[in-house]
């Protein structure tokens, strides 16, 4: 057994399954707030990942201006999307605007690659040293700096949703939108805010996945892994949604694993989080940690 590669696949998996788990707090968070399943959430690191790339590439930004206007241009963006498109459909039936998702995401899928292209266009180079050794094995320069950053908003959730005002006023939307109303919270405002943090901290793993495998529409298939992350931890648990894309940033490595080194399949890697959404569906249908709905008729 080649323990190395083991150990190598293993700290990738730790690293891009708390970027997934980033992306699941963020699905999660709309949820919570709106009740509303993002299908274009893939979409989101897409257009964040082609704004900074078009950043650095034509207007020669260094990276550091050029992803904090990304960011900020992500949180303008999500408030319009909300404001603009979502808006109009409050009281709509949810599969009306589950639909509207869903056509979100073709259309802007079809946009992106009317203005980039459909080839994938490589990432300048932003670290001087691209990958760094650490105890025997290498690791990218943007996963360590996405494992920085992606703690980081995770303790800024923590203190966010505990302590702030806003934080305060989207747990009780969450809770129950009538009675957050009925204190003098505005839901719109909590609605706009929501599309926004979700927006912004999905374009951070969209740069980080583009800088490391280059920006191409392929990209957004990491919005899909978001669903079976969320969904194994609980679609209703912040908390659930780290531990769900630690899970499956670690399967699919370990899945990568076996499959290299016995079952020659090819395809594993894409398709084990997928497996393990349908065994934990039938064992536990609201996740790990997700809050078990008592119907009484």
């Amino acid at each position: 057994m080649n323990w190395a590669l083991l150990g190598q696949l293993l700290v990738n998996g730790v690293i891009v399954g708390t970027l997934y788990g980033v992306v699941a707090m963020c699905f999660i968070l709309i949820y919570k707030s709106t009740q509303v399943v993002n299908f274009a959430q893939g979409e989101f690191l897409l257009i964040g990942a082609w704004v900074c790339w078009a950043l650095l590439v034509y207007f020669q930004l260094p990276f550091w201006l050029g992803f904090l206007v990304t960011l900020a241009f992500m949180f303008v963006f999500g408030v319009l999307l909300q404001v603009v498109v979502l808006r109009p459909m409050i009281g709509e039936p949810i599969i009306s605007v589950i639909m509207l998702t869903i056509g979100l995401s073709m259309f802007l899928q079809a946009l992106l690659s009317w203005i980039f292209g459909e080839f994938a266009k490589p990432f300048p180079q932003v670290f001087d040293i691209e990958k760094v050794n650490i105890l025997g094995l290498n690791v990218q320069s943007a996963y360590i700096m996405s494992l920085v950053i992606s703690l980081l908003i995770m303790v800024g959730f923590f203190f966010f949703f505990k302590y702030s005002r806003m934080g305060l006023a989207m747990r009780a939307t969450a809770f129950d939108q009538q009675v957050a109303q009925s204190l003098g919270i505005s839901v719109k405002h909590v609605f706009a805010l929501s599309w926004a943090i979700s927006a912004m901290v999905s374009a951070l793993a969209g740069v980080v996945v583009g800088m490391v495998n280059g920006v191409s529409s392929a990209l957004s298939f990491i919005g899909i892994k978001v669903f079976p992350a969320a969904i194994v931890g609980g679609l209703d648990s912040i908390v659930g949604g780290v531990v769900g894309g630690l899970i499956i940033g670690l399967l699919e490595n370990f899945a990568e694993f076996v499959d290299t080194q016995w079952l020659g399949w090819g395809n594993l890697y894409e398709i084990a989080p997928f497996y393990v959404l349908v065994i934990i569906l039938m064992i536990k249908p609201y996740g790990l940690f997700g809050t078990k709905d008592i119907e009484r008729i």
